[in-house]
């Protein structure tokens, strides 16, 4: 690997736009946070399949700098956004964006999962692109969180890498008794359930 000289602008924020949905966002980020100079290919592939009504009120779950949360927060101007990650830097970089693309309905915190998130709090839609790494007995808690969070009549929309589609459709299927795969790329799925009791 090549040695990369060290220099006072990789302190600098990173800064980039780009179109979501639609929509034009500018976006900082840093080194060490997922994905910085760039929204990643499965995030992509996620908001491609993501449909939000003006009034949802939406949470992100993992959120990085924000680019899912934030997309949801402009299509849903009558709704609240919640942006959670447990990384502080990406929490941080998520509100600057947050302020920077003019977004008061979104604000992002610092929790594990749904740890720090009011219990009686419930949202319309869950969005997550879930690390390939969080492990079977996390995704477990996750899954019921999400179920628990959510309103009647809430959905779910996951993006995965494609060796965790079938325990995806499986565990989905378990927990919210209903799975639909919205679209399978070459690396990722996403996939959708909905909360019907």
């Amino acid at each position: 690997m090549a040695d990369i000289p060290y220099s006072k602008s990789l302190h600098d924020d990173i800064r980039f736009e780009t179109e979501l949905c639609g929509q034009r966002f500018t976006f900082l980020s840093t080194w060490g946070i997922f994905s910085p100079r760039e929204i990643d290919d499965g995030t992509d592939l996620l908001l491609k399949y993501l449909k939000i009504n003006p009034t949802d009120d939406c949470f992100d779950l993992g959120c990085g700098y924000g680019p899912v949360g934030l997309v949801m927060a402009k299509l849903a101007p009558q709704g609240q956004t919640l942006m959670v990650d447990k990384d502080f830097m990406a929490v941080e970089y998520a509100n600057r964006n947050a302020q920077l693309n003019k977004l008061p309905n979104a604000r992002a915190i610092l929790s594990n999962g749904f740890q720090h998130i009011d219990k009686d709090a419930r949202f319309d839609v869950i969005a997550s692109n879930i690390p390939a790494k969080v492990g079977k007995e996390m995704m477990s808690i996750l899954l019921h969180d999400m179920k628990k969070h959510l309103k009647p009549g809430g959905r779910v929309y996951l993006v995965t890498i494609n060796g965790l589609r079938e325990y995806m459709k499986r565990n989905l299927k378990e927990t919210f008794g209903n799975f639909d795969k919205l679209k399978q790329g070459q690396a990722y799925t996403v996939s959708y359930a909905e909360k019907h009791s």
